[in-house]
């Protein structure tokens, strides 16, 4: 009965969404894709708050992959505004990739703020086709809240297995589907079409562990855990590592 329900909610919304389907499709969500890094930018503040203590013992492990000479190249796939920048190893050097180059702006702000890195490229591409990175060329990958909106998340993870070193880490924080037996998955069922537009495509009902899971890399050290304090919709989440 249940699933019933869901399914015809989820219809109903369908329906509901059916004209921003259409201006995708036209292109006329593109003003959106404009002003989405504006509200990006202004949650960041709110969810690094709330996150704080889970992104630092995220990324305390990640001076382990520098090279001997102690430099440490970090390659940050959807940076979008530079959340992560404060929880990176002072003098590491960062390459920030992100589809939506109106993103500079407040990239720009965040790298201003600091000073204790140094800034490589920012580069306008899609997780999928980083053809502009060359193959082992990194020895660190970060990915937080990306692999919910890529069109292809396996493809994403084989371009992340490309381009780093031999021994170097893909650290991920990702917000994933709940338990079936839960109302929230429930929900994330029912509201996932209208959150993709609302969230510039991002999807709540992925697996990500799944897919981390069947990327062929040689170790993988991934905990789920409930985000304290956000919205009941994207509270569980995995994070971790995966070693190539």
């Amino acid at each position: 009965m249940k699933s019933c329900l869901m399914k015809f909610c989820r219809l109903v919304l369908l329906a509901l969404t059916l004209p921003l389907n259409v201006m995708e499709i036209t292109g006329l969500c593109g003003a959106y894709k404009r002003f989405f890094p504006f509200l990006a930018y202004n949650v960041t503040f709110s969810y690094n708050a709330k996150m704080h203590r889970i992104k630092r013992d995220l990324f305390r492990d990640v001076g382990r992959f520098a090279n001997t000479d102690g430099s440490l190249r970090l390659l940050e796939i959807g940076c979008g505004s530079g959340a992560n920048f404060s929880f990176y190893p002072c003098g590491c050097t960062v390459t920030c990739t992100d589809p939506n180059p109106h993103f500079h702006r407040y990239l720009q702000l965040s790298m201003d703020a600091n000073q204790h890195l140094t800034y490589d490229a920012f580069i306008v591409a899609r997780g999928e086709d980083m053809k502009e990175v060359q193959d082992e060329s990194v020895d660190v990958v970060v990915c937080t809240l990306v692999l919910c909106s890529v069109s292809n998340v396996q493809q994403v993870l084989q371009e992340i297995r490309r381009i780093l070193r031999t021994g170097g880490a893909f650290f991920f924080l990702e917000h994933v589907v709940s338990d079936p037996s839960s109302w929230t998955f429930f929900f994330q069922h029912v509201l996932e079409p209208l959150w993709y537009y609302l969230g510039d495509g991002c999807r709540i009902t992925r697996a990500t562990w799944k897919d981390l899971e069947a990327a062929g890399f040689s170790e993988l050290h991934l905990k789920q855990i409930e985000a304290p304090n956000v919205t009941s919709m994207i509270r569980p989440h995995i994070m971790g590592f995966s070693i190539k």
